[in-house]
């Protein structure tokens, strides 16, 4: 019978000694293999799933090593006596109702604010699953150089690094990161500021938390558009901000007298998230000259400026404010991965001293062995190499798209002028994407429907579709899938 614990996958990523490590410590965790149980010795386990001998030594040697087996002399290996094990006599769910209720917490009446109730755009965790995934902001590891990745995290890693890497920084951030983010990054924003005006998140979404926590507490009233970022307004909202909606158009937000009395306007200029209209110049000064008129802080999300790559960029809020109004945020998310979790702010040193000191009760800091590796990445050039197979690579979605749009007739689909990675499309009236969104589940096609960045609730007739994750050839056949569905309504 334990025969059937031990196999290994031939479709799994990894190297064997790491597969049949992990095999050995699931087995000893969950106590299939008990502790002072003998496992099959080196030759049998090398027979058995197929490898050398001195793979399956060396991995029983790293185990003696951690603790998970013990060696004993001429008798062969064993799970250690010591070894870390799940409890191995968990309650039955009989006897947890033999105890009664009493003393039982009932939690539902102690939460004094609920949250799994809030819109949120829908993140399949299985979106690789579909032939067909128009889904915004995944990674796509086909344009990703992972070994030039591996090689900063392995120096992230070296002696050399350690103390800088795994130290508590208590409120301060990786140096080299900053650094990066001060000389390169931000002047190509137009931007300069000083390492004591930026500070390292978890993301933009981080950045945003942080800065609606110092400044939009307590009644403030905040402008944000609509539609929107929903994490944002989700934020704001539970925060006790007075939230202002301001409408977007094919230039972006709206500028108007509704802001004539907020504390602060929150804006997607170079990218509106999620239409991708992009705020022309001359709106934008005018944006900064009510800003000055009426005396509100602008908080400026420019979250994938790099992937523009049909013209050229728009400056950012933040190089044309001469009044210090603007806080700059900036993401490392869409430019590199999601899951990397790593963004930035660029304010006045005051901001930047207040948030730092909101973050650290909050996280302290950023993971540094993250910072450390997304440091080297960029100051070694691989983050601009992957900038251009992602500006090219898009650019042929973004075409293979159009067309495929126009082909089934979905010619109320707003294209973004500057590249990124998304269409906003508009169907009609009648028809709930989400409901839209389920059928097209069935028949293998991922969409995100546009009801959760609107305030109001109710259905939309909106969806977003992402290209970034779905490869160029099979963007037709998943755009006519989505024209007979819209036609079966």
């Amino acid at each position: 019978m334990k025969d059937a614990l031990f196999h290994l996958d031939p479709l799994d990523g990894a190297g064997l000694q790491a597969q049949v490590r992990e095999m050995l410590v699931s087995a000893i965790l969950s106590r299939r293999l008990q502790p002072g149980e003998a496992v099959p010795s080196s030759r049998a386990m090398a027979d058995q799933l197929s490898v050398s001998r001195n793979t399956i030594t060396l991995v029983y040697q790293a185990l003696v090593a951690d603790g998970y087996l013990e060696s004993r002399n001429r008798s062969g290996y064993y799970v250690g006596t010591e070894a870390p094990v799940s409890d191995p006599s968990p309650r039955s769910a009989q006897e947890k109702e033999s105890t009664g209720t009493i003393g039982q917490a009932s939690w539902s009446t102690r939460f004094r604010r609920l949250y799994s109730d809030l819109d949120r755009v829908p993140k399949p965790l299985n979106w690789r699953e579909y032939a067909y995934p128009f889904v915004y902001g995944q990674a796509d590891p086909t344009l990703f150089n992972h070994s030039d990745w591996r090689d900063c995290a392995r120096q992230a890693l070296g002696l050399r690094n350690f103390e800088a890497m795994a130290g508590d920084k208590g409120e301060a951030d990786d140096p080299l990161l900053v650094d990066y983010i001060r000389a390169r990054t931000l002047p190509r924003r137009g931007v300069l500021a000083t390492t004591d005006q930026i500070l390292v998140t978890l993301g933009a979404q981080n950045a945003l938390y942080l800065l609606s926590e110092l400044l939009c507490t307590g009644g403030a009233r905040v402008a944000i558009e609509d539609p929107c970022y929903p994490d944002l307004r989700n934020t704001l909202l539970r925060l006790g901000a007075d939230v202002v909606l301001i409408p977007v158009d094919e230039h972006g937000m709206v500028i108007d007298e509704r802001m004539s009395d907020v504390d602060v306007v929150f804006v997607t200029p170079s990218h509106q998230a999620p239409t991708t209209a992009t705020m022309p110049l001359e709106r934008r000064r005018a944006l900064l000259a009510a800003a000055d008129r009426h005396d509100f802080i602008v908080i400026e999300d420019d979250y994938d400026f790099e992937l523009g790559f049909l013209q050229k960029p728009a400056p950012a809020l933040k190089s044309l404010d001469r009044s210090d109004r603007v806080i700059y945020v900036g993401s490392f998310s869409k430019s590199l991965f999601p899951g990397l979790r790593l963004g930035y702010v660029a304010a006045p040193e005051a901001v930047i001293a207040e948030v730092r000191a909101l973050r650290f009760l909050m996280l302290r800091h950023p993971p540094g062995y993250a910072q450390r590796t997304a440091a080297y990445f960029l100051a070694l050039g691989h983050h601009d190499a992957l900038i251009k197979r992602l500006r090219k690579a898009f650019a042929q979605r973004r075409s293979a798209m159009q067309q495929a749009l126009d082909d089934a007739g979905l010619s109320d689909a707003r294209a973004p002028k500057f590249g990124g990675a998304s269409f906003w499309t508009e169907v009609p009236a009648r028809i709930d994407t989400v409901e839209l969104a389920a059928r097209l589940g069935k028949r293998n096609v991922l969409v995100e429907p546009g009801a959760p960045f609107f305030a109001h609730s109710g259905p939309s007739h909106h969806m977003r579709l992402g290209y970034s994750s779905i490869p160029s050839e099979k963007i037709a056949a998943g755009v006519e899938i989505i024209r007979e569905e819209i036609e079966r309504f």
